[in-house]
């Protein structure tokens, strides 16, 4: 039996799990489980990476206390990152990408490179959260002076692993979608570089995804009474991971990898960047070699999360479930929002937020939790509906069917709502895909398996999927033209 630890931080929440190779299946187990949240100071928003890291260490004590561990890999959202000087201190607190500095220094960037032209170097989307738009945000403010002192520039997966091993760099597939990277020198843009006047140094060799990133140091395993194991350099960006362990083989079906953020798309065996592409702001990044993400960012889980949120402030303690099932009993089609529009992407107030959006286009707006998750779901569909058709006319492709991964995976009202939208059949889990991907490429560091297609397979012989039949086509057809009327590309 081969014990594998996964490090799997999001948006929302943070989760150690511990995952057992058999040589035929895989099972997973929750050692750690921990609420990770924005804090704000000052009018700006930040992590708590202490808090993250201590989080960590102690999962890792736990795991170690009952088994022989062989490696571990972590993975977490992009773009945000922490400096460091060259004796391994924090030189800053790690700033939140929903921080809203990048929306006032926008122009700073834009200014020095176009929009186009950054499509045309990254094949990135072009969106307020990436590295570049916060570095742009930090040169703007009058903190450049830390990117010129700082010894290096570590992504939250990289300090997480600098941390545990001193092993300094990028990995690839977290450092391809931070719009300072080149698909086409596989290596950080040097225009982008000297227009910003960045040091390449600051941030490090680019890790390959699945490479041995080192050993957890002598000094922790004394401090903490473990034994050493390694730690691996996995595809360290959570939608890389994710992306993964979708179950099925072959490239003709769409995957959305759903959480807080929902990234619809699809695999392509290299980047695809083109007019079109960058038209309609889709996104190429790095993935395991050979499957190459072509997608888009859609709001996800956000909104909801944040309604909950409210609701507990509020004493009023809705289970997503019991959300879910007033939401099924609410009137359909009452309502539409764009789910990606600028005034959702804040933490805060988010009922009223929709609130504000529905009067303004509607006159009128959700009375209840149930009217408001009910919008939420058939608005999400929709966009979905939208990206799927963007998709086929970008790529030129085909496709058969769609797969939900992650935790929106078991939210079956909104993958029902998704097969009815798209006219198309949904497949539903794995729910831990974003832990199971990290597995996989831990395995096949290990020389356990082959290929991603092997690990595939065992996935799909370990974690069962459900399966949803599109309903109520002409409803629905009728349903996304009133949609596309109220809310154009």
């Amino acid at each position: 039996m081969l014990n594998l630890l996964a490090f799997d931080l999001g948006g929302s929440s943070g989760k150690l799990l511990q995952g057992n190779f058999n040589g035929r299946d895989i099972s997973l187990s929750l050692i750690e489980k921990f609420e990770n949240r924005s804090v704000q100071i000052n009018g700006a928003l930040y992590w708590d990476i202490i808090t993250v890291y201590q989080a960590l260490l102690d999962g890792i004590k736990k795991a170690a206390a009952s088994s022989n561990l062989h490696s571990l890999g972590i993975d977490s959202f992009s773009n945000d990152f922490a400096l460091i000087d060259k004796n391994g201190e924090l030189l800053s607190p790690v700033r939140c990408y929903r921080d809203d500095r990048t929306i006032r220094f926008a122009d700073y960037i834009y200014n020095r490179v176009s929009p186009r032209r950054l499509y045309e170097l990254t094949g990135n989307q072009n969106a307020r959260f990436n590295t570049l738009m916060q570095i742009g945000a930090m040169q703007g403010t009058g903190q450049g002076w830390l990117l010129d002192h700082a010894d290096r520039l570590l992504f939250v997966p990289n300090l997480l692993l600098f941390l545990l091993t001193g092993t300094i760099g990028a990995e690839y597939t977290i450092a391809s979608v931070s719009q300072l990277f080149s698909f086409y020198d596989e290596d950080f843009s040097r225009e982008l570089l000297d227009i910003f006047s960045l040091n390449k140094e600051l941030f490090g060799p680019v890790l390959k995804s699945g490479s041995n990133a080192g050993t957890i140091t002598k000094r922790l395993c004394a401090e903490n009474s473990i034994l050493p194991f390694s730690v691996v350099s996995v595809c360290e960006h959570d939608t890389a991971s994710a992306y993964c362990a979708s179950p099925f083989q072959g490239k003709n079906h769409i995957i959305i990898s759903s959480g807080t953020w929902a990234l619809m798309g699809c695999e392509l065996d290299k980047p695809l960047i083109n007019e079109e592409g960058y038209r309609y702001n889709f996104a190429n990044e790095g993935g395991y070699p050979g499957h190459h993400r072509f997608l888009r960012n859609v709001m996800g889980s956000w909104i909801i999360q944040q309604i909950r949120s409210f609701n507990l402030e509020h004493g009023k303690n809705y289970s997503y479930a019991e959300m879910e099932k007033e939401a099924e009993t609410s009137t359909p089609f009452a309502y539409f929002i764009d789910v990606d529009d600028d005034l959702f992407f804040s933490p805060g107030n988010m009922p009223g937020k929709i609130h504000d959006y529905c009067m303004a286009h509607y006159s009128s707006a959700p009375a209840n939790t149930g009217a408001l998750v009910r919008c939420v779901y058939e608005s999400l569909a929709m966009k979905y509906r939208r990206n799927l058709e963007l998709l086929r006319h970008i790529t030129n492709k085909s496709f058969s069917f769609i797969t939900i991964i992650g935790g929106g995976a078991r939210d079956k009202l909104m993958c029902q709502f998704t097969a009815d939208a798209c006219n198309l059949p949904v497949a539903a889990g794995p729910e831990e895909a974003t832990a199971l991907g990290n597995i996989i490429v831990q395995l096949i560091a290990a020389g356990e398996i082959t290929n991603l297609e092997e690990g595939r397979k065992i996935i799909a012989d370990s974690f069962p999927v459900l399966r949803y039949e599109p309903n109520d086509n002409a409803v629905w057809e009728e349903q996304y033209r009133k949609y596309c009327e109220l809310i154009p590309i």
